[in-house]
Formats: C-alpha cells, sequence, structure tokens
C-alpha cells in the first residue's frame, strides 16, 4: 500500500508542479475542477466540527449504488453487510449500529424497535445532500449518536419547465434495476417525481468454506478433500421506491416544501452456508412497506432564518419463516409482525451579529407508537397466542449553540442539548468546539472539540419478548476529537485537501444481548468501551492536459474498541478485547479519470479482520479473514439536438475476491452491470 501511494505521488508532482508555474489555467481551455474554498474562515456553523461531505457525483457515480455502497468506498467508516441487497448497517469510530443517529430532511429514520437504519435500503438515487457528522460534532444536530450521525436530504431540482430522465439497468444474476425521474419547475415552483424498481432471484455462486466434500478412492478410502461450489439460495429481492418532492419559493425569502417517500419491499433471507436443508422446503421472508413524508417551511432574512417542519413516518414490516413439516404442506414456524407509526415536529432558529457571532437554537419531537407482535406462538392447550408489545413512547430534544469568531483566525463555539426518551431527562449535553488557523498559507487549520452524549435503549431492549429488559440504564459516554486539516490549490489546475483526526471516546454501560439459562437472549448493561484512534482523509483534483481531468479521494481508519468492562465470571474473556464485526484498519481510494465525455472510475477498499466473539476466540467461529474490493466503471456520454444519452459498463468484485463481511452470509464473487440513460431536451431542439 505504501509503494502504491508513493507511485501515486510521484507520478502526479510534476503536473502539480507544473500547475503551480505556469500562468495559463486548463479552465480557460475547457477542464473544469472541482470548486474548493482556499480560505482560513469556514462557515460559523462547522467551526470546529469534523464533517464529511459528499459530493453529488460521489452520491451519482452508479447509479444503483445504495447509501451503504457509498459509505464503503467513500468513508472510514465500516459497513456491516449481511449479503447482497440485504440489512446493512454501520460502525461509527468503534462504535455499534444503534449509535449511529440517521436523519432526513431533519427527520430521524433510525428504527425506534432496534434503535439502528437499515442503509440498503437507501438508494442514492433519492439523496441530493449527504453527509457525516463525526463523534462529538453530531451533538449539534442530535443526541444518541455516540459514534457519529449521518445527515441525508433532498434539494430543488433547479428544472426549467418540464424534464425527464429515464436509466435501464441490467446486471449478473439476472438483476434488473429501473430509474425514472420527472421534473417541472419555473420562477416560483420545483416539482419532482423519482422512482426505482429493482429486482433479481440473486442466485450468485461462492465457494462455501464451511462445508468440504470428500473424494474417495475405489475403496472408499478418502484421498482428498474440496470446498464445494454452491449458489446464494433463497436470496431473491423486489424493491419499489417512490419519492415524490413539491417546492414553492415567494420569492420573498421564504420557502415551502414537501417530501414524501414510498418503500414496498419484499426480500429473502438467503440460506447460511452452514445450512445442509433444501431450499424448497423452508420459505425465510422478509416484507416491508415504509411511507415517510416531511413538511417544510423556510423564512430566510440577512441576518436571522426561522424553520419549520412536520412529518409523519408509517412501516409495517412482517416475517415469515415457514417450513416443510414432512408431508409438503409449509407450516409457519415463525409470523411476526411490527407497525411503527412516527409523529415528527421541529422548528429551528439562526440569528448572527456582525460576522462574529451567530446563535441557534432547535426544538424537535418524535412521536413512536409501535406495535410488535408474534402470531404463530402456541398456548399450552394448543392454541395461537399473540407475543409482543404495545408501546409509544416520545422523544423530545432540544438545543442552543453560540458560535464567537473574535478574530478572523479564531472560531470557539459551544453546544448545549437536553433529551427526554418517555418521561426520563438526560442531563445537560455539553459541546464545545475550538478551531484556529495556525497558517493562511495552505489554510492549516487546527481543531479541537469536547462532549458528553447519552443514548436510550431502543423499544426492543425493554419490551421485546421473551427478553426485553425494562430496567435497562441508558449509555453515556464522553468524547474527544483533535485534529488538523489544509487546503491548498490554484483555480482551474489543482485542488488538493486533507486532514488528520485524533478521536477518544468513553462509553459506559454498554448495552449488549447474551444468552440466558432460560433458553433466549435478554440484553444487560455489561461493558465499558474505550473507542479511540486516528481519522485520515485526502482528496486531489488535477487538470493534466486540456481534456483529461484526474480525482482521486482517499480515507483510511485505526479504529481499537476494547472492552474495559467487569468480567462477568471467571470464564469471561471478553475483557480487553476488541469488540466484534469492528475491524482495527479500514480503507478506501477512489479514483475517477475523465477525457472528454468519457470517464472511467476505479473504486477500493480494504477492510482488515473482524473478530466474531466478544472474547477474540478462533477455535469455534473463527475471525472473518482481511478483504480488499476492487470495482471499476466505465461511462461515455452522448449529446444530440433531441436528447441526452449515456451508456455506463461496472465490473465489480474485479478480482474475483471470496470474502465474507458477516458470519455464514455469503458475497458474490465478480459481476457486471450495464446502464443505459436518455434525457429528452423538452423544447429545446431545432
Amino acid at each position: 500500500m505504501r509503494r502504491a501511494f508513493l507511485n501515486i505521488v510521484f507520478l502526479f508532482l510534476p503536473s502539480i508542479i507544473w500547475g503551480q508555474q505556469s500562468d495559463n489555467t486548463w479552465s480557460s481551455r475547457g477542464i473544469t475542477i472541482r470548486s474548493v474554498e482556499v480560505s482560513g474562515k469556514r462557515p460559523m456553523k462547522e467551526i470546529g466540527t469534523s464533517t464529511t461531505t459528499f459530493d453529488s457525483l460521489t452520491l451519482k457515480e452508479n447509479i444503483a449504488l445504495s447509501m451503504a455502497d457509498v459509505l464503503t468506498y467513500s468513508t472510514p467508516i465500516f459497513v456491516k453487510n449481511h449479503g447482497r441487497a440485504t440489512l446493512s448497517t454501520v460502525a461509527f469510530r468503534g462504535t455499534s449500529a444503534s449509535h449511529t443517529q440517521v436523519s432526513w430532511n431533519g427527520m430521524k429514520i433510525n428504527n425506534p424497535m432496534l434503535g439502528s437504519t437499515d442503509f440498503s435500503m437507501i438508494p442514492s438515487y433519492f439523496i441530493d445532500d449527504a453527509s457525516l457528522l463525526h463523534g462529538t460534532s453530531s451533538v449539534g444536530e442530535t443526541g444518541g449518536g455516540l459514534g457519529g450521525a449521518v445527515r441525508l436530504a433532498t434539494t430543488p431540482a433547479s428544472a426549467n419547465g418540464f424534464g425527464l430522465q429515464y436509466t435501464q439497468g441490467i446486471g449478473s444474476f439476472k438483476t434488473f434495476d429501473e430509474f425514472l425521474r420527472l421534473t417541472y419547475g419555473n420562477k416560483n415552483w420545483q416539482v419532482s417525481t423519482r422512482a426505482v424498481y429493482s429486482s433479481s432471484p440473486n442466485e450468485y455462486k461462492y465457494r462455501n468454506r464451511d462445508k468440504k466434500e470428500n473424494i474417495y478412492d475405489e475403496n472408499m478410502n478418502i484421498v482428498s478433500q474440496y470446498y464445494p461450489i454452491e449458489r446464494n439460495r433463497s436470496g431473491s429481492y423486489k424493491d419499489l421506491h417512490i419519492l415524490q418532492e413539491v417546492y414553492y419559493n415567494t420569492g420573498r425569502g421564504d420557502r415551502l416544501g414537501l417530501n414524501a417517500w414510498y418503500i414496498n419491499s419484499n426480500r429473502e433471507l438467503a440460506m447460511l452456508t452452514t445450512d445442509y436443508g433444501d431450499d424448497t422446503k423452508f420459505d425465510n421472508r422478509s416484507r416491508e412497506q415504509t411511507f415517510r413524508g416531511v413538511l417544510s417551511w423556510d423564512h430566510l432574512r440577512s441576518d436571522w432564518k426561522v424553520s419549520a417542519k412536520a412529518g409523519y413516518i408509517h412501516t409495517q414490516m412482517a416475517y415469515d419463516y415457514k417450513r416443510d413439516i414432512g408431508n409438503g404442506i409449509m407450516a409457519h414456524m415463525t409470523r411476526s409482525r411490527s407497525r411503527v407509526n412516527t409523529i415528527y415536529g421541529q422548528v429551528d432558529g439562526e440569528y448572527y451579529i456582525g460576522n462574529k457571532w451567530l446563535f441557534t437554537a432547535n426544538l424537535s419531537l418524535h412521536q413512536h407508537f409501535v406495535t410488535s407482535r408474534d402470531k404463530n406462538i402456541i398456548r399450552q392447550d394448543g392454541g395461537k397466542a399473540i407475543v409482543g408489545y404495545r408501546k409509544g413512547r416520545v422523544e423530545l430534544s432540544g438545543a442552543v449553540s453560540a458560535k464567537w469568531r473574535p478574530v478572523e483566525r479564531l472560531g470557539i463555539s459551544l453546544v448545549m442539548r437536553e433529551e427526554m426518551y418517555g418521561k426520563e431527562w438526560t442531563p445537560i449535553i455539553p459541546a464545545l468546539f475550538v478551531e484556529g488557523v495556525l497558517s493562511p498559507i495552505g489554510n492549516l487549520t487546527a481543531k479541537a472539540s469536547v462532549s458528553r452524549n447519552f443514548r436510550f435503549p431502543s423499544l426492543n431492549d425493554l419490551y421485546f419478548l421473551p427478553g426485553g429488559n425494562p430496567d435497562l440504564r441508558k449509555e453515556s459516554g464522553w468524547s474527544y476529537d483533535a485534529g488538523l486539516s489544509f487546503a491548498v490549490g490554484r483555480k482551474g489546475v489543482y485542488a488538493l485537501s486533507g486532514s488528520a483526526t485524533w478521536f477518544d471516546s468513553y462509553i459506559k454501560d454498554w448495552i449488549i444481548w447474551l444468552p440466558t439459562v432460560k433458553g433466549f437472549f435478554s440484553p444487560r448493561n455489561v461493558k465499558d468501551v474505550h473507542a479511540y484512534g486516528v481519522e485520515l482523509q485526502a482528496k486531489l483534483d488535477v487538470a493534466l492536459t486540456r481534456e483529461l481531468a484526474l480525482a482521486l479521494n482517499g480515507t483510511f481508519s485505526w479504529t481499537p474498541s476494547i472492552n474495559q468492562g467487569t468480567p462477568m465470571s471467571a470464564a469471561d474473556r471478553s475483557v480487553g478485547k476488541q469488540l466484534p464485526y469492528i475491524p482495527l484498519y479500514s480503507s478506501a481510494i477512489t479514483g475517477r479519470l475523465s477525457w472528454r465525455k468519457w470517464a472511467f472510475l476505479y473504486k477500493w477498499c480494504y477492510y482488515s479482520e473482524r473478530y466474531t466473539m466478544s472474547s477474540n476466540d478462533t477455535t469455534l467461529t473463527g475471525k472473518l479473514p482481511t478483504y480488499f474490493m476492487n470495482n471499476i466503471s466505465l461511462e461515455k456520454s452522448f449529446s444530440f439536438s433531441w436528447a441526452d444519452l449515456s451508456l455506463q459498463g461496472t465490473i465489480n468484485n474485479l478480482f474475483n475476491e471470496e470474502y465474507l463481511s458477516v458470519l455464514s452470509r455469503p458475497m458474490p464473487g465478480i459481476n457486471f452491470e450495464i446502464f443505459v440513460s436518455i434525457t429528452p431536451k423538452w423544447g429545446r431542439h431545432k
């Protein structure tokens, strides 16, 4: 890896030096470099924060990507993937999936039952603005993000008249993806309708290293063994997403907005690599219907801003596990039904006093109503019982902040937040941020922050039957950040930026589900976790010739996440060990080479080994080995008087890597995708 990095540096160093010395810029000769603001003064709202912002090119580089894929190749966080088109969650700075808060247009979309978000169910095609708030930086947005927060949003389409875009994708494993966007816009109105439909039987081949087949000689003696090639059985899926947006701008500083997102998903849960059963004799299926809607109002003046939002979420989830009981009849083993209704409201305000002070305040409310039941529990009298819970919980969160820039090169920010879950309040949650420009040459900036944070148990943690524990305590922690960043460049020639951040977090009363003597799992506050490490990021955009441009983006993280709790018994070997499924090292690199209307994209990611047990024992289930992933794509655009066309081909897992993200969940080998896109030029052709 080090040799490859040095080769890249020496390869492009002459281009950078030449660009500094030349009086001509490629911007005047046809090349456009992604804009970078080289300044010693950051926006006051971002004082001291550690934020990763995704540009539109990253979000749309492959139209079929989910946000799980975008996060895998563009950030230093670990994406835990249970397989193609299945549950994908993130481990942010050594924490768990429930320690990452996720918002969409300001409304939290973490499932109140599980506390986490499935990023495989978020098409990047539906996201126009996305950013990560690392560690302490999430306190300004929301509470509960002990690892951080992911902020997702849509924006007006900026259409002029009617517009249409349609994309058809065809891929390996009989995969079909269809994308449609209709837009209309004028001076006051912006209307957009987006739709995505994806389907696949998802039967890809893989080498099953959890099984061994024997080879016998003529005397039936075992002479050799091999790992069989199997297919991913019973993993088909059909996903439909529809997003409707309407914005109205009065032209006098007010904007009204409506965002409505509908999801209809039907997914099978593929068989494990350790399953010897016949896939025709069982049905393991998850279905979901979700509606998310947000109404917004923004009122903007020269030195102050007020906004208000109201939203609603309705989710119905069904999980069925049926099995042939021997007579050809499929009998229900599990028939789980869940319903979630959430009412949301939020108000925000900002007020500037000159160029030195910014005061903000926000108050948000989420009222959850949850019903979770298994309708297939057999009573002792032979009848069916309904087991589960029906609960409601209000989540109230409010924050005020003061941001002060006494001189041009120094900024200080203080955030005070408090939250209520049900009837329980948190203590005051403080966060302090300091930022200073050490040198205007290179925009060398130092920043540091400290914050406290709390996370309340999810509703399943408290009330799930069997196993829920209503006596759980909320998790709490202190987090510390310190880092340096820089940005240099020359307009139209090159732009180079980067950052290095040290983080340190101490989390008490970590919740974990453990087996009980009664045969089921139950959550307990058993761990004190120390998560710390380093995050590195760098980005380079450079014009190599008049028509040739290169963009490179790289990330690296070192994330020890150590259990420092008290041993539960003499046999407890988890203390002092790395948490399961948290890689110690992870890295990603993306490179894009553009020439005229051609674009070549290369993506690479790396995860170090992950332990599957809290004791880090490798004798029973072992550990998941290190893996590297390589994807490439080639795109060609065509422009005609009547329409714009594009053709893109993608190869995923270029070197046919055998890998697992989760134990016993096989991942696909090399596979291919082709996309054809058309955008008619309504009324513009002659």
